[in-house]
């Protein structure tokens, strides 16, 4: 396909250092919106702030860089004005689950129909390597020198618990599975996360003695493990593994029709009916 005639060509080159896996997803993005025929002028692309959410800036599609931690509040407001609008948000670990970790668990209680694909690099990369709500427990960032002592956020099970319709975690080094976890998330009415796990050789490979970008890559290869084969191992054999494939797909009224049906009522019957 051709990728050009979906990238402002005008902002390139990008700025994602080399090994970095976030072309990696906005190429596969870019697939299913030209297999899917999405339309660019009813497509809106939202994203924060950090090394994934210059991702949106290399569109050419309606796109909106926010606040940190404020892509699905924006997203939010944009898809209950215009319900028709396609509104996919692009975010990082750090983005959607430390300062936006209350609009990420809402939104999935709510289950308004917006796509989210977070790139989980385990890291803050863009604002100086800090210690995220992913960062495993005793690895090394500028801001844990000794190790970092906190247990790690599990998105996916996170999304799961908080009512998201649609919730699968893949990496880049599977983006085939990657095309196709997307184009579903898409397609799903309600709330939909892609957790994607992607390297950071810069900021947390480095500090970690994984300075390689294709080492990292050659490692989510060998640590990655099915979700059906997950369900028969023991945590000692799931230990440091990334358990990838679809986490929930299930079917619950969406929030901008249960919103509009509660109007009508009202304005019909000057009462709510649910």
């Amino acid at each position: 396909m051709d990728y050009l005639r979906y990238l402002r060509i005008d902002k390139l080159p990008h700025i994602w250092c080399e090994g970095c896996g976030n072309g990696i997803v906005l190429k596969s993005l870019l697939r299913v919106i030209d297999e899917l025929k999405l339309d660019p002028d009813k497509t809106v692309i939202v994203s924060g702030i950090g090394c994934s959410s210059r991702t949106p800036g290399y569109m050419d599609f309606n796109t909106l860089h926010t606040t940190h931690g404020r892509a699905i509040a924006y997203a939010t407001g944009i898809k209950l004005a215009k319900p028709e609008l396609e509104v996919i948000v692009i975010t990082g670990d750090g983005d959607a689950t430390a300062i936006g970790g209350n609009h990420f668990i809402h939104a999935a209680r709510r289950n308004i129909n917006i796509t989210v694909l977070i790139y989980n690099n385990y890291i803050y990369g863009m604002t100086g390597g800090q210690v995220s709500p992913t960062t495993p427990l005793f690895k090394y960032t500028t801001t844990t020198p000794y190790g970092n002592p906190e247990q790690p956020f599990d998105i996916s099970k996170l999304a799961k618990a908080a009512g998201a319709s649609f919730v699968a975690r893949t990496t880049v080094y599977h983006f085939q599975k990657m095309d196709t976890y997307i184009k579903k998330a898409i397609l799903k009415k309600g709330f939909s996360v892609v957790e994607i796990i992607t390297p950071c050789p810069t900021a947390f490979g480095r500090k970690n003695k994984e300075d390689r970008g294709i080492d990292m890559l050659k490692k989510q290869r060998e640590i990655a493990v099915p979700i059906e084969k997950a369900k028969s191992l023991s945590s000692d054999e799931l230990k440091d593994k990334i358990i990838i494939g679809i986490f929930q797909d299930i079917e619950k009224e969406e929030y901008t029709d249960l919103y509009k049906r509660i109007r009508e009522e009202i304005k019909n019957n000057n009462k709510v009916r649910l």
